[in-house]
Formats: structure tokens, sequence, C-alpha cells
């Protein structure tokens, strides 16, 4: 697999790799420093927290129809200028942010973004699993999931260094470098030759594709509800868990979230890699349920070691389960559809698990403002729910998505 993955790979798999990882990291920053900022946010308009976080409810809202939109656009015009639209699109967004004059203004602005950033996802993933070697997708999916833990990372590493230096205007500001990013997949980047290869040949409508594939279609957005569940009910409250509850500053808050991300990225990366050996499925419910032992040591500590050690593990296991998905997504996706099928299931279960932040929040409150009830509840019944839909679920490990590599540039 080491060749298959590397030193064989032809100029064009390596740039659309990099691209597309490039992209889900800028794209995964721009979400996250919300993540970092609802508490100044929400001083700065004189409004509870629980009303800022609905601008995260509706960016996670809006991705299915970002997917949509975008996917068809990239079935039908290709990946690779779909892939340069998003990346202008979200980028733009992210600096509107910026000038935001009220929270109602923001809050557009956010689930504008979130069309955006739902767009990106599922053409990234199509363009790049349909160039690079079958052997290779287990430890390429990793790596691209690990965009996500790395757009994170960085985006902890901003807020602790710039935020009192900038505040959060000054932050979104900064969000809209990725733009540049386009520069280099208009030079480098060439054409998926899985949508090469279809041209000529007669387009399914998207109402054909779903009752063809209506029983895959709700397995993975079932599939897909649970992931959401598991990610956000694990990362989007944290940062103002250790802010609120525990008192943390900016620095050791930052501190925190640079550790559990390059656990995110490393749990990625291995379980993506063993998933090329054991399977997609087993690869999923083994770090599944490994989490579930981790979480009231996550959920429930007091001291910032034990509290960064947890955070460490937890999303380790968290996004290790989620390396696994872009390869066992696309793997199955019908061919006429792949820009457009796994972007959308796997935006749609981002749209039914966009509560959980407000659900967590709520039932924080319900408890005196108590964090850790609600992380840990949601936490450890999602890790169950994941693990059962994954071992009793589909899997196409191996499937021929695009031409031989030969005919790749």
């Amino acid at each position: 697999m080491k060749s298959a993955a590397a030193g064989s790979w032809t100029p064009a798999q390596r740039s659309a790799v990099i691209a597309s990882l490039l992209a889900w990291v800028f794209d995964a920053f721009d979400f996250f420093l919300m993540v970092f900022v609802l508490r100044a946010v929400a001083a700065e308009f004189g409004t509870p927290i629980t009303s800022v976080t609905v601008a995260i409810v509706l960016t996670l809202a809006m991705r299915p129809i970002g997917a949509f939109v975008f996917g068809r656009a990239a079935d039908r015009y290709g990946r690779r200028p779909t892939l340069v639209t998003v990346i202008v699109l979200y980028s733009v967004l992210e600096l509107l942010s910026a000038f935001s004059p009220n929270l109602v203004f923001l809050i557009c602005v956010r689930a504008l973004f979130g069309i955006a950033m739902g767009g990106l996802w599922g053409v990234g993933a199509s363009l790049t699993m349909e160039m690079i070697p079958p052997s290779a997708r287990g430890i390429v999916s990793g790596l691209l999931q690990a965009g996500y833990p790395t757009g994170y990372l960085t985006a902890a590493l901003v807020y602790a260094l710039l935020f009192p230096l900038v505040g959060w205007r000054g932050l979104f500001v900064l969000g809209a470098v990725p733009a540049l990013l386009s520069i280099y997949v208009m030079r480098s980047v060439y054409e998926s030759t899985g949508w090469t290869a279809a041209q000529g040949t007669k387009r399914a409508s998207a109402a054909a594709v779903l009752k063809a594939h209506s029983r895959l279609a709700i397995y993975a957005i079932l599939l897909t509800t649970a992931f959401n569940f598991f990610s956000h009910s694990t990362q989007d409250l944290y940062p103002t868990f250790l802010e609120v509850e525990h008192g943390f500053s900016p620095g050791t808050l930052g501190t925190i979230a640079v550790i559990y991300n390059i656990g995110a990225i490393l749990g990625g990366l291995t379980f993506g890699s063993l998933s090329e050996r054991i399977g997609r499925r087993r690869a999923i419910v083994a770090a599944a349920l490994l989490s579930l032992p981790i979480v009231p040591l996550w959920a429930f500590s007091g001291r910032p070691v034990l509290l960064a050690a947890a955070a460490f593990l937890m999303q380790f296991m968290v996004q290790g389960a989620w390396g696994v998905i872009p390869a066992h997504l696309n793997e199955p996706s019908p061919a006429e559809a792949r820009g457009t099928f796994p972007g959308v299931v796997y935006q749609l279960g981002n749209l039914f698990a966009a509560v959980n932040t407000t659900l967590q929040a709520g039932v924080a409150a319900h408890f005196h403002n108590e964090f850790s009830v609600g992380l840990a509840s949601v936490a450890a019944c999602v890790a169950i729910i994941v693990a059962l839909l994954a071992g009793f679920g589909v899997e196409a490990k191996g499937m021929r998505l695009a031409a031989a590599r030969s005919e790749v540039q």
C-alpha cells in the first residue's frame, strides 16, 4: 500500500489530494472561529450565548442546500470549477461576518456561509476518491477527514494568539485568506477522471437517482446524522464549557483545543488507514465503542491536565471513526451522481444534527449551567448509535470509481 499511496502517484493525483485537503482545512477553520467567539459576540451584541448559537445551528442547517446545489454543479460542469467557486464564496462570506452591524446580520451571513460550506465536502471528496488508487483510499480518507480537526486546531491557535489583539472581528477578517487557495486549484488541479469518463452518458435527475438508491440514501442519512451528533456534541460547546464552567483563560482554552485536535488528526489517520486492513465498518465500530470509557474523564474532570488528556483521547476516537467516512460514503455512491450523493447525505445528517448545540446548551441551562451533563449524555448515546448503525450497515470497500491510473495525467 505504501507505493500506491505515495511514490507511484501522478502529479495530478497529488494535486487533487492537496487541494481538497486544504479546502476542507480552511473551511473548518472558518467555521470553528465562530465556536470560539460565541461569548465575545454575545457580549458585544448584548444577548445570551444561546441566541448566538443560532448562527451555528443555521450554518449546519443550510449545508444540505449547498451540498445539493454545488454537488449537481460538480456532476454537470466538473469537480474542479465547482471547487474553485465554493472556496471563493465561503472566503467572501467569512469576511462579511467581520463587518456585521448586529446579530441578525451575522446570523444571516453565517446561514449563507453554511451553503458554501455544505458544497465543499462532497465535491472535494469525489474529486479525490475518483483520482487516487483504490488501495490508497483508506489512508487518504483519513487524511481528508483530518483536515476538519486541522482547521479546528488552526482556529484554536489563532484564537489563543490573536483574539486578545484583534478581537472576534479581526479573526473573521483572517478567515478570508483561503480565497488564495483557488489560485492553486486553477493552476495545479486537473479534472476528475471519473467525471471525465462519464461525459457523453445520459445524466439521471436527482429524483431518479434517489428513487433508484432510496434504501442506501436512507441508511446513509441515518448514519451521517449519528456521526454529526457524535462530532458536534464533542466539539462545538467544548470551548464554551472550558471557559464558562472552568473559567479557563483564552490561552489555556486554546492550548487544550490544540491538544485535542492533534488527537483528532492522529485518530483520523490511524483508523482511516486501519480500515484498509479490517474494513470500513469494523474500524468505525472500534473507534465509536472505544470512546465510551473516556466520556466520564472528558466531561467531569476538574484539572486542566486531565481535561486535555481526556479530550485528546476523545477526539482520537471521534475523528478516528470520521476518518473512514470519505471512502465509506463515496464507494457505494451511484457513479452518475457521485458529486451530489455523498455530500447531500452527509449534509442532511448535519441538518438533522444541527440542533445539537442548542440542545446541549439547553440541558446545561436546566442543570444550572452544568455543561458537563449535556456533553456527556449526548456523546455517550450517539457513540452507541454510531457503532450499531455502522456495524449492521453496508460496505463497498475497493469499489472501482475512476479510470485507470495510466489515464490520469
